[in-house]
């Protein structure tokens, strides 16, 4: 016997999970209670969410990376806060 739950959820969240599910080929009813039985079993809650960079900011990462390697942009290791500072200025 099927019954309906109705909750509150962000629409851009819903939209997203409708997306994700639609790309695995599943409705995102059959996720949704593939958690609950999940939940029922464990009796825990679970939230992981990996995090992702925005591509702009992982291709910095990619080229600050390639820079370090190469020793470009790279400042020196100083002993003394006054060193650091006189670099600083010097620039």
């Amino acid at each position: 016997m099927k019954t309906q739950i109705i909750i509150k959820a962000d629409r851009v969240v819903k939209t997203q999970a409708q997306k994700t599910a639609k790309e695995l080929g599943l409705p995102l009813s059959t996720v949704i209670n593939a958690y609950l039985r999940e939940f029922i079993r464990s009796q825990k809650v679970t939230f992981s969410m990996e995090p992702e960079l925005k591509p702009e900011v992982g291709r910095l990462l990619k080229k600050a990376s390639a820079d370090f390697r190469k020793g470009k942009n790279v400042s020196p290791s100083f002993d003394n806060a006054q060193d650091t500072l006189d670099y600083l200025h010097s620039a």
